[in-house]
């Protein structure tokens, strides 16, 4: 399942990111929200990066952390309805009232024509803004029913880990979050950009924003000798270029190909080869973005069998060419 990446590098002027903070907040999304865009980025040399204002309805007070801890938000709604991208990380209850004040300063960014993002229940307040209206949208599968139950005009996928509408773009619960901030930084800085950011976070750079949310068992120690799909996986990831099949996959695997289906999608969430097609897309990203070589030779580079194939997944995952991609993030072009 494709969701559109909007090629959006960001001009010479700093970005401005809004997170909304609220009493009762659990702090893990924040904290994502902060490490992303709040952090500064020495390795990035001169790179303009974004600007963070944490937002309250009430700045200044003490907001009471799910922990035992509280935090000061600096800016008000007035900061939040003024910025390029809006994240609410969260609602206070999943299905209660979003606050009318809230609700005016998102509509008032979403009329300026800000980015407005949601993490979990934080698709509460998009909906109660209006702005999911006859979209797609996502937020934690534990509340998709609920959301879809009080906003029946919004379509709601419990079954993937973000959308990208353009203008807004909503993900599941928690992690999910992390995949779509890296997901908003590659939209505006390109892959190699969001893929440093990834690696201090110590975070794989990029996860489809269709895969499921749910998988059937957790994940377990990623160590090859101990996982036969994990060592299918690192196996395939150094041979991209290579010819990949499900058969040979469930061979590397010491599986018959039925039983690797079940087990490679019952922990990735997603079938091997659109896995493959996923890893050759992004391994393509990369080649784009830092050189001049023929479309034809890239695909080759990354395991498709023609420059058409090519550009075909590429299409239907990112939602641009790679001739546009690379215009918009090559160095070439830059």
């Amino acid at each position: 399942m494709a969701v559109d990446l909007v090629l959006t590098r960001q001009p010479a002027s700093v970005h401005t990111v809004a997170v909304l903070a609220f009493d009762g907040m659990a702090p893990f999304e924040l904290g994502v929200v902060v490490e992303v865009f709040g952090l500064a980025r020495p390795e990035l040399g001169d790179l303009p990066w974004y600007e963070l204002k944490v937002c309250a309805e009430e700045p200044g007070r003490d907001l009471r952390a799910v922990g035992g801890f509280s935090l000061k938000a600096e800016h008000g709604l007035d900061a939040l309805a003024a910025a390029d991208t809006v994240i609410v990380p969260g609602v206070a209850r999943a299905g209660g009232e979003v606050s009318p004040a809230l609700v005016a300063a998102l509509r008032q960014a979403h009329a300026r024509g800000a980015r407005l993002v949601s993490i979990c229940s934080g698709a509460f307040a998009l909906a109660a803004a209006g702005v999911l209206t006859g979209r797609r949208a996502t937020t934690h599968w534990r509340y998709a029913d609920l959301l879809a139950a009080q906003y029946p005009d919004v379509e709601v996928d419990s079954d993937v880990l973000y959308v990208d509408n353009g203008d807004v773009l909503s993900s599941a619960g928690s992690a999910a979050g992390i995949d779509l901030c890296l997901y908003l930084v590659r939209a505006d800085h390109g892959a190699q950009v969001a893929n440093t950011v990834a690696r201090r976070f110590v975070v794989p750079p990029h996860r489809e924003g269709g895969q499921a949310q749910f998988i059937e068992a957790a994940v377990g120690p990623l160590r090859p000798e101990e996982d036969g799909v994990a060592r299918s996986m690192a196996w395939a990831m150094e041979r991209l270029a290579a010819p990949l099949t499900v058969s040979r996959l469930a061979q590397v695997a010491g599986m018959s190909e039925r039983s690797y289906l079940r087990h490679f999608a019952g922990r990735n969430g997603t079938s091997p080869m659109r896995w493959v097609i996923a890893q050759r897309v992004a391994a393509s990203l990369p080649l784009l973005e830092s050189g001049s070589a023929p479309i034809e030779e890239v695909a080759t580079a990354v395991g498709f069998d023609s420059a058409a194939t090519f550009r075909h997944h590429f299409t239907r995952t990112m939602r641009t060419t790679p001739t546009a991609y690379r215009r918009a993030f090559g160095r070439v072009a830059s």
